[in-house]
């Protein structure tokens, strides 16, 4: 009879752990990754980023656009701060009553999607890169480049993207 050499089950353990652990930062990796379109991170997609209670002036919300096709109205977009579009990839602010500014939501550092809009600046939650609401210009980096402008018109009250 011959016995087959047993195998140390603590190399197996370990390599099952290593597996998990390296399945665990490709998925880190690819939440920072570009062009992808999850790389927003959990819960960015449609939850709120202010509170109910909070003033419109500080912070904004993500949206969903309107059933017109429209973006929003100019009275969802607060005067110092804005709402992001979390569908379409797009931030619209009002730096000032009545001025109107579109921008790609998708960050320049590693392609997340901004999650809100705080103090005048646009914030990436991946790696803390913050864009003015003015010019989408870094304001703190990693971020290497602006957001890139994207055209609206608008057309009455509502803000049409395009």
């Amino acid at each position: 009879m011959t016995q087959e050499p047993q195998r140390d089950t603590r190399a197996t353990r370990r390599g099952v752990l290593a597996g998990v652990g390296l399945v665990g930062l490709a998925g880190a990796v690819s939440a920072c990754s570009s062009g992808g379109s999850s790389s927003s991170p959990a819960g960015a997609a449609s939850a709120s980023t202010a509170p109910a209670s909070a003033p419109s002036s500080a912070s904004a919300s993500a949206g969903t656009g309107s059933a017109t096709g429209a973006l929003a109205t100019t009275s969802e977009i607060p005067v110092g701060s804005g709402k992001i579009f979390t569908a379409e990839k797009v931030v619209v602010t009002q730096p000032t009553s009545g001025d109107f500014k579109a921008f790609s939501a998708v960050c320049t550092h590693m392609g997340c999607i901004v999650s809100q809009i705080s103090n005048g600046t646009i914030d990436c939650p991946c790696h803390g890169s913050q864009y003015s609401i003015k010019d989408g210009a870094v304001v703190a980096g990693p971020a290497p480049s602006p957001l890139p402008a994207e055209p609206i018109k608008l057309s009455g009250t509502s803000i049409v993207l395009g």
